[in-house]
């Protein structure tokens, strides 16, 4: 599977997660008896996370993230060879199993699913331009990344494949002959 497509499908789903468990923090919230203060701490902390995930996701920070990842990847000729959904699941099934608990636990406790709402969102924005710089790499170096199966409790180990030399402008076309005097 390709790098930048599982940091994009990751973002997704934790946004996915996010707006879930906002769902139903909110909608638990309606039939529950929170106070004035405590809804606005909780909205509070939806503010404060939605920033944080804006500054944390700036260009230049989410280069910086990935740099030693990208530095560690290891070249290869040729493409591994597991499924690119079986790598998918092994690395992200911890994200829907944080949603999955936490909507539940929401339920009968809405500021659970609302603080994990509040987490979902900062590492989603956090999260959102590390796609974007993989891709510029890969166009720059004219390689490509592709994740090693392994455990979503170990760090992500990738794989460096040539990238067809995208890198490379085509020859430009000779100018045409000047023209011939009569």
């Amino acid at each position: 599977m390709l790098f930048s497509e599982l940091l994009r499908m990751t973002v997704l789903l934790i946004a996915g997660v996010a707006t879930a468990l906002a769902s139903v923090a909110v909608i638990s919230i309606q039939q529950d008896t929170l106070t004035t203060l405590g809804l606005s701490l909780l909205g509070g902390w939806w503010l404060l996370a939605t920033v944080a995930g804006l500054i944390y996701g700036d260009g230049a920070r989410a280069g910086e993230a990935l740099a030693p990842v990208l530095r560690a990847a290891k070249t290869s000729i040729s493409l591994p060879s597991e499924s690119e959904g079986r790598v998918a699941f092994m690395r992200l099934w911890p994200v829907g199993a944080f949603g999955l608990v936490c909507g539940v636990a929401g339920i009968f406790w809405p500021q659970v699913a609302a603080i994990g709402a509040g987490y979902a969102i900062l590492i989603a924005l956090a999260w959102r331009r590390r796609e974007a710089a993989v891709q510029a790499i890969e166009d720059r170096d004219g390689v490509r990344f592709y994740v090693e199966p392994s455990s979503a409790f170990e760090p992500v180990r990738l794989v460096r494949t040539p990238g067809l030399y995208r890198d490379r402008a085509p020859k430009p076309k000779p100018p045409p002959p000047p023209p011939v005097p009569s």
